[in-house]
């Protein structure tokens, strides 16, 4: 019986596109996708974090020099256009003036709670959004890349039938592109599986955050400026020295009241 002709030095018979090729055109749309997902994963993760980071840096500005201010609108003025905690000073002057127009009458802290809660609501689910993709690349992944195992598998077991024999040179190929589709599926699954994970406890973080200057605002607001977070009341006055008690003469009688 010959034996396989050996292959050329510093050529690998089954390499990545090697497999690709034996595998036709079902392991090309399995890596495709993969492939897809991943890139795909990266950009959602990049392009969030360039957002959160962006939230945060408003957020750093907003405790250093938001509260200073003589009222809300020069405050908002501080901050930038198109920014999370611009949208909710501005949406909090809006629903301050709208309440005056109501022909039905309603409570002025239910309609800015509202109010607020929704905006905040709008800004949540900006920040989640492309998530979802990355909690179903995490879960998906590895099953595509299964699927791409299984027909590997199945390809070199039609191999053995064929040949009537089950050496390595038969079933290599097969069995490698099997184990090159697992890999996949598990690379692309595991990075998306953390990228989500982090995200959405920097969300949390962030979310938070907003909570707590959305009832700054609101407090702000159904007080008429009286109520201020900690961080924007300045010093306390120093209490006046109390007056020296006036001496009496030796022979004024002393007043008792």
């Amino acid at each position: 019986m010959a034996t396989p002709a050996a292959a050329p030095a510093g050529n690998n018979p089954y390499g990545l596109f090697q497999a690709l090729q034996q595998g036709g055109l079902i392991s090309w749309t399995v890596f495709i996708i993969l492939v897809g997902m991943s890139i795909f994963s990266f950009y959602i993760l990049f392009t969030k974090l360039l957002q959160q980071q962006k939230i945060i840096s408003q957020g750093n500005k907003v405790r250093a020099n938001f509260w200073n201010s003589a009222n809300l609108k020069e405050a908002s003025t501080k901050l930038e256009s198109r920014s999370a905690y611009r949208a909710i000073v501005d949406d909090a002057l809006v629903a301050q003036d709208q309440h005056g127009k109501l022909t039905d009458p309603i409570d002025q802290h239910d309609w800015m709670g509202n109010s607020l809660a929704r905006s905040q609501g709008s800004i949540g689910a900006r920040l989640g959004e492309g998530l979802a993709f990355l909690a179903t690349v995490g879960s998906t992944a590895p099953f595509i890349g299964l699927f791409g195992t299984v027909i590997g598998i199945y390809r070199a077991l039609i191999k053995i039938g064929a040949s009537g024999q089950a050496d390595i040179s038969t079933v290599a190929g097969p069995v490698g592109e099997a184990l090159i589709m697992t890999a996949l599926g598990l690379v692309v699954a595991v990075p998306a599986v953390l990228a989500y994970n982090w995200l959405i406890r920097r969300n949390k973080s962030i979310m938070e955050d907003l909570a707590a200057f959305t009832n700054d605002i609101h407090g702000y607001i159904m007080s008429n400026g009286a109520v201020k977070p900690k961080m924007a009341s300045g010093p306390a006055p120093k209490a006046a020295a109390p007056a020296p008690a006036r001496a009496t003469a030796p022979n004024e009688p002393t007043r008792v009241s």
